[in-house]
C-alpha cells in the first residue's frame, strides 16, 4: 500500500507486511528483481527533491520509500493520508539482517569508520552467526579505492548491500552502481553501522513512542542540529506542492 507525498510513492503499509515482502526478494529463487529501500525522513526526501537525479531515483519501481521520520508521519497526518505505522530504517535493517541469518545469506558492508565498522561487524555476527559477510569497506576511500570495491562486491555477490554514509552520498552511490551490481536488496543505514558497533545509543522506548528520537540524536550529537533544518524546508515544500497538486 503506497500514498503520494511531494511526488513520492510512500510505503504505508505494516512493517509486518514488509517483512514478507523483503523475503520474497531474499529467499524466492524466481525473484530477479532489485529493491532500493530508502529510509523516508524529511532530510532523506529534501535530498531528493533538490537533486534531479536521485528525485527520479526515488520514484522508480525498484525504489522501495518507508514512513522514517516524525515529520514525515505528521505531513501524512494533515493530508489526511493513510499511514499504518513509522517504520525506522535500523529496524528494518535488524529485519533483513534476520531473514539472512535464517537463510544462511550473504551481505557486504560499506561505511562508516574503519573502526565503528570493525565493531558492528563483530557484534552482528555475534547476534546473527549464520550470516556470511562477503566483504566490508569503510567510507572514506578514494576513486582507486572505489574501484576495487565495486569489483570486490561484484566478485563476492552479496544478497544485501548496505551503505552507512549518509545522505546523500549512500543514496548517489547506490543510485550510480545498482544496476551494475549483482545484490537483491541494496538499503542505505545512515548511522546504523555506528549504533550496531556500541559506540551511538539510540532513543529509549518511551522517547522514539513519543516522536521523540530526533530529540535524544541532537542532544547526545550536537553536530546534528543543523540538520534538523531540513524538516522545515521538507514542510514547506510539501504544503506547497500538495496544494498546487489540489489547484491541477
Amino acid at each position: 500500500m503506497y500514498v503520494d507525498l511531494t511526488g513520492y510513492k510512500i510505503y504505508v503499509g505494516s512493517k509486518k507486511d514488509l517483512v514478507l515482502k523483503l523475503q520474497k526478494y531474499l529467499i524466492d529463487q524466481e525473484c530477479f528483481d532489485k529493491l532500493n529501500i530508502v529510509s523516508g525522513n524529511p532530510e532523506v526526501l529534501l535530498n531528493g527533491i533538490e537533486n534531479k537525479e536521485l528525485n527520479g531515483f526515488f520514484k522508480r519501481e525498484d525504489s522501495l520509500i518507508i514512513p522514517d521520520g516524525v515529520g514525515v508521519i505528521v505531513l501524512l497526518k494533515i493530508f489526511k493520508k493513510y499511514v499504518t505505522e513509522k517504520i525506522a530504517g535500523i529496524e528494518i535493517m535488524e529485519e533483513v539482517l534476520k531473514i539472512l541469518n535464517n537463510s544462511f545469506s550473504s551481505a557486504y558492508f560499506l561505511g562508516a569508520t574503519s573502526e565503528n565498522l570493525k565493531l558492528a561487524i563483530k557484534n552482528i555476527k555475534k547476534a546473527y552467526p549464520q550470516i556470511k559477510i562477503e566483504g566490508f569497506h569503510d567510507g572514506y576511500f578514494n576513486e582507486e579505492e572505489l574501484t576495487k570495491i565495486i569489483e570486490d562486491i561484484k566478485k563476492s555477490k552479496p544478497k544485501v548491500l548496505f551503505i552507512a554514509m549518509g545522505s546523500p552520498k549512500q543514496d548517489i552511490f547506490i543510485s550510480k552502481y545498482m544496476d551494475e551490481l549483482d545484490c537483491k536488496i541494496f538499503m542505505g543505514v545512515g548511522g546504523s553501522f555506528d549504533l550496531y558497533s556500541g559506540k551511538v545509543k539510540r532513543a529509549p522506548k518511551f522517547m522514539i513512542n513519543l516522536g521523540l528520537e530526533w530529540l535524544y540524536r541532537v542532544l547526545n550529537e550536537p553536530f546534528r542540529i543543523k540538520r534538523l533544518v531540513s524538516i522545515p524546508k521538507f514542510i514547506f515544500k510539501s504544503i506547497d506542492y500538495h496544494f498546487k497538486d489540489r489547484c491541477k
